[in-house]
């Protein structure tokens, strides 16, 4: 987050050859409207760009309360759903197996949270693989 997304590059051979085991629907976790404009990046899909993916999650909210950074473990497991499916992209989900690709993995709440929408839309499994716990 300080300028150093070129990183990315070191990681992202390693990742796509690990992926490409995977005969998953590849779903990166996303970043909110205000991420993006403060960073600029979404750190998740600079190391999955030799990789095909879907975006099939958004962010509900457009504006965070609290950085997820600035939480405590209690406030990360107590998080509400902070996110919703985006409804052109449904097909890509019913009966299908996803990987959920995130970068950092704290508590899990993030992977569960997303992990449950998913098996409500349909999809048969659904597994997370983090860059980093």
């Amino acid at each position: 987050f300080n300028g150093d997304y070129y990183l990315r590059k070191v990681f992202s051979g390693q990742i796509h050859r690990q992926l490409k085991k995977y005969p998953d629907v590849i779903v990166p976790i996303p970043v909110g409207t205000d991420t993006m404009l403060r960073r600029g990046i979404n750190q998740v899909t600079g190391i999955l760009e030799l990789v095909n993916y879907s975006n099939i999650l958004k962010v509900k909210a457009k504006r965070k309360a609290v950085r997820q950074s600035e939480k405590n473990r209690r406030q990360r497991i107590e998080l509400i759903q902070p996110f919703e499916l985006i409804q052109s992209q449904k097909y890509l989900i019913e009966n299908q197996s996803i990987l959920l690709v995130d970068d950092v993995y704290t508590t899990g709440t993030t992977i569960r949270h997303a992990a449950s929408l998913l098996y409500h839309a349909g999809a048969t499994s659904v597994r997370g693989f983090t860059l980093a716990r």
